[in-house]
């Protein structure tokens, strides 16, 4: 089942792809993960795996399948808690000006056992989307409190 957020967000593009995909940063700012990190890797790319323990103690890992710096970054779960039968995820951004940015959560779920998928998944979706719309808030918060702009020389 497909859950979709968009929202704009008053800092860079750049910015906010450096820090959603930070690993060292993003407990300062991520409702859903109490730790996470790079597992096969230092940074961020395709074929990357990253271990994301929730702030409920689960843990899923994950692995970058779509990475393009500014603009992209997909991932999809290669290990998770059992009731997640798939997970994939993907985040858009794309500038509007040097100062704002609109971001597209997307995340493909479905849920365990697969004879109770069509019962659990919606279920789960729901929960998910409620945190997700937290974790929108906070990310939006930290990155409107921290985005320095540049200032562009006039000459």
């Amino acid at each position: 089942m497909l859950i979709k957020h968009e929202f704009e967000v008053r800092a860079g593009a750049k910015y906010l792809f450096d820090l959603t995909q930070d690993y060292t940063l993003r407990s300062a700012w991520d409702t859903l993960t109490s730790e996470a990190y790079l597992i096969n890797a230092t940074q961020a790319a395709v074929g990357a795996q990253a271990r994301c323990i929730g702030v409920n103690g689960l843990s899923m890992d994950i692995e970058y399948v779509s990475y393009k710096p500014n603009e992209v970054a997909a991932v999809k779960m290669v290990d998770g808690p059992y009731i997640f039968d798939q997970f994939a995820g993907g985040w858009h951004f794309k500038a509007l000006s040097d100062e704002i940015t609109r971001v597209r959560f997307s995340y493909n779920i479905t849920a365990r056992p697969r004879w109770l998928s069509w019962v659990l998944t919606p279920i789960l979706c729901l929960k998910f989307k409620r945190e997700t719309e937290k974790r929108i808030v906070a990310l939006t918060a930290y990155a409107e409190r921290h985005f320095v702009a540049v200032p562009v020389a006039v000459g």
